[in-house]
């Protein structure tokens, strides 16, 4: 197995599409359409509220934003997980983000996925793009429904440095050998942990760090 491993952010970075696109699918393909009708008006009317607590504090809005899964079945959202793939994520990956994959494999990297999104979402894109691992957020279920609570710790910020440090130290991986990629300040942490940052569309902050540590920028399209 490679010594080495590329950590790549999803949202903004592989697929325009965030984790309030991928909830809103399963809000519209889900239940009765009285149960559709609530929870597809209840996203849409917590959109101003995702956008404030997702600039303010990223850890406060995956967990205000995943109580919106409470009561959804476990066997039905991997289910849907699939058809959510070929309608939302495939179609927003960006057009170089299988061949920014394969640069990273062809460097001797295995291909991790590190996001805040949940992990079932996650499986059918890892697969597509033929990645090797997912460390992403696992919701809680009891007697097979989504409790709207997610096991901690939540996958965001500092956690997701953490994650990949102690993913390193589990499968023998140098740290300092390992890439990262993401398109957003609020991975910080994540690029930094790495010996090969590269930030991804990166948002103005991103940007203006990328440029002051003399970190690669690319520009997907």
């Amino acid at each position: 197995m490679p010594a080495k491993a590329a950590f790549f952010d999803v949202d903004g970075t592989l697929v325009r599409t965030n984790i309030v696109h991928v909830y809103a699918y399963y809000a519209t393909n889900r239940g009765s359409l009285r149960g559709i009708a609530g929870r597809t008006l209840g996203t849409a009317l917590g959109l101003p509220v995702f956008g404030i607590l997702d600039a303010v504090n990223r850890k406060a809005f995956n967990e205000f934003f995943y109580r919106y899964y409470a009561g959804l079945s476990e066997d039905r959202l991997v289910t849907i997980a699939e058809d959510m793939f070929e309608d939302v994520l495939k179609p927003a990956l960006y057009e170089q983000t299988q061949d920014l994959i394969d640069e990273a494999r062809r460097a001797g990297c295995r291909i991790v996925l590190v996001t805040g999104a949940l992990d079932f979402t996650m499986r059918p894109l890892a697969r597509h793009l033929g990645c090797d691992d997912v460390i992403a957020n696992k919701m809680q279920f009891v007697g097979g429904k989504a409790t709207g609570k997610v096991i901690p710790p939540i996958i965001e910020g500092a956690n997701k440095a953490n994650a990949i440090r102690a993913y390193c130290e589990r499968e023998n991986l140098a740290l300092n050998q390992c890439h990262g990629y993401s398109d957003s300040a609020s991975d910080y942490a994540m690029l930094a942990v790495v010996g090969r940052p590269t930030a991804v569309n990166p948002d103005l902050r991103l940007r203006s760090l990328a440029r002051a540590y003399n970190w690669p920028i690319l520009d997907l399209k």
